[in-house]
């Protein structure tokens, strides 16, 4: 068992030998389970995290268009 402590901020540090295991990741997708926290890391391109933003927000390729032209008026 590893402890690790969070802080005031509700940042948690990950033991290095825990990072090692699962290589390089930025994001985690976090859920709790049973009372556990479970972190399972997550590898997506910067272009996925904008298509899946415009999809949870309901955004179409309409909408973007218009929002460009919105913005490029003078």
């Amino acid at each position: 068992m590893m402890l690790a402590k969070i802080t005031a901020k509700n940042q948690l540090t990950l033991p290095k030998s825990v990072v090692a295991a699962v290589g390089p990741v930025e994001y985690f997708d976090v859920e709790t389970r049973n009372g556990a926290i479970v972190l399972t890391p997550v590898r997506i391109q910067r272009g996925d995290a904008v298509r899946a933003k415009l999809a949870e927000l309901g955004l179409r390729d309409d909408d973007i268009a218009d929002a460009v032209a919105w913005a490029r008026k003078k």
